[in-house]
C-alpha cells in the first residue's frame, strides 16, 4: 500500500478511490469495509436516496466567490463533511487512526475516534485536530466509564454514542470470508486483553458473538441520561432514524443527532438515512444540529442533505479507501476532493455557502417548481 499519491495517477473522486482500493486491499479486509448486511437493500438504498432530489439552481447571483466553511457545535470546519467513525483502521494502512486523524486536521475538519481503534487514543489525539469519540456501551459499565472519561481527559470535543447496535447486523461477507484481525491488529482502546481481540467463529465470522457476548444489547434512554452525567462533553447519539427517537434524544440530554442505518450494516430494509432526514429535521426543528450519513460521494449530495435540514454530513467508507492509497495523504484527498466540489456546486446553485441552503434549493426528482 503506497503512503504517497502522485498528482498524474491519484482519483478524480470518491468511486475512483473505491475501485484503487479494491484492487490492493484482502478480500476480507475490502467486503469488511464496503459490504452491507443481508440483501444489502439499505447499503444500495443510501446511495439511491440521493438521485430521488435534483437541484434547482438559482441565477444572477452577484457571487464572485463562495465560502465553504461552517460550524458544527460551535467548532468551526472547512466544508460541512466530519470523519465518521469507523474502526480498524490499521487493515487499510500501518498508520491506521494516526494517519486518519491527521488527514482531517490537515483538510480542516473534525475526525471522529472509533472505540474499535487500532491506536490508543491517547497517541491520536496528540496527532489530530478537532476530534469526537464514539462510544459503544459495554454490559461492564466500569469499562464505558473508563472510556469516557480518557476521551474527556485527552481532550475530545464530544461524544458519539452509536445506538443501534443491540446486536451485529448479518453480514454475510464477513461471515464467508471467517473475518478476524490479523495479527498485530487489536482494539486497543481496550484495557481487558480477552476485549482487544475475537477469534474466528466456528462458520465465519467472529465478530457476531463477540459484539453480542461484551456490548449492552438493552440500552435505553437512561442509559444516555447516565453517559450525560459522567461527563461536560456535548453527548451525540448516532444511529437515529425514527422523528419521535429525535425528539427522545434531545429531551434526554443529546447536544445533536446523528440521523444514520449505520452504512446499511446493520437493518436491511430499513430507510435510507437521507430520506429519514427531513421528517426527522421537521420534528426536531430547533431543539439541536441534525447530522447525517450513509452513501455520500459527492458535494452535490452534500447539499442535499443540507437542503433536508442537515448542518453537517458525515463519511465512513471513502476515509479507508484514502486511508489504503495514501495514508494521511490520502485521507485528507479525499476530504479536500469533496470540499472543493462543495466550493463548485455552491457557486453553479447560487449559493454563497452552506448556511445560504434551503430546502427549496432540491426539488424531488422529476418535478420542478
Amino acid at each position: 500500500m503506497s503512503t504517497d499519491i502522485a498528482t498524474s495517477t491519484r482519483p478524480l473522486n470518491l468511486h475512483e478511490y473505491e475501485e484503487a482500493a479494491r484492487a490492493l486491499l484482502p478480500r476480507m479486509v475490502f467486503d469488511y469495509v464496503a459490504s452491507g448486511s443481508g440483501d444489502q437493500r439499505t447499503l444500495h438504498g443510501n446511495r439511491e436516496a440521493f438521485d430521488r432530489w435534483r437541484l434547482l439552481p438559482r441565477m444572477l447571483r452577484g457571487l464572485r466567490e463562495v465560502a465553504t466553511a461552517t460550524s458544527v457545535l460551535g467548532q468551526e470546519i472547512a466544508f460541512p463533511v466530519l470523519v465518521a467513525p469507523s474502526g480498524l483502521h490499521r487493515l487499510a494502512h500501518p498508520d491506521g487512526e494516526l494517519a486518519t486523524a491527521r488527514g482531517a486536521r490537515a483538510a480542516g475538519t473534525i475526525y471522529t475516534m472509533s472505540t474499535a481503534s487500532t491506536v490508543p487514543m491517547e497517541e491520536v489525539a496528540r496527532e489530530a485536530g478537532p476530534w469526537w469519540f464514539q462510544l459503544y456501551v459495554f454490559r461492564d459499565r466500569e469499562i464505558t466509564r473508563d472510556l469516557v472519561q480518557r476521551a474527556a481527559a485527552a481532550g475530545a470535543a464530544a461524544l458519539v454514542v452509536t445506538v443501534d447496535v443491540p446486536l451485529l447486523g448479518r453480514r454475510e461477507a464477513d461471515e464467508r470470508n471467517g473475518f478476524t484481525l490479523p495479527s498485530g491488529v487489536m482494539m486497543v482502546n481496550l484495557a481487558r486483553p480477552e476485549y482487544q481481540i475475537f477469534p474466528p467463529g466456528e462458520t465465519g465470522s467472529g465478530l457476531p458473538r463477540y459484539i453480542s457476548a461484551v456490548w449492552e444489547p438493552a440500552l435505553a434512554w437512561e442509559d444516555l441520561d447516565w453517559l450525560a452525567s459522567l461527563t461536560s462533553l456535548p453527548v451525540i447519539p448516532k444511529g437515529i432514524l425514527h422523528p419521535d427517537d429525535a425528539i427522545l434524544a434531545f429531551e434526554h440530554g443529546a447536544r445533536a443527532v446523528i440521523v444514520s442505518n449505520h452504512g446499511g450494516r446493520q437493518l436491511d430494509s430499513a430507510v435510507a438515512a437521507l430520506d429519514a432526514l427531513p421528517a426527522v429535521a421537521d420534528a426536531v426543528g430547533d431543539r439541536g444540529e441534525l447530522y447525517v450519513d450513509g452513501g455520500i460521494r459527492r458535494g452535490t449530495d452534500v447539499l442535499k442533505a443540507l437542503a433536508l435540514g442537515a448542518r453537517a454530513t458525515l463519511i465512513g467508507r471513502p476515509i479507508s479507501w484514502g486511508l489504503t492509497i495514501g495514508g494521511e495523504a490520502g485521507v485528507q484527498h479525499i476530504l479536500e476532493l469533496l470540499g472543493a466540489e462543495i466550493a463548485l456546486d455552491l457557486m453553479l446553485c447560487g449559493q454563497a455557502s452552506p448556511a445560504a441552503v434551503t430546502r427549496d434549493l432540491i426539488v424531488p426528482n422529476g418535478m420542478v417548481g
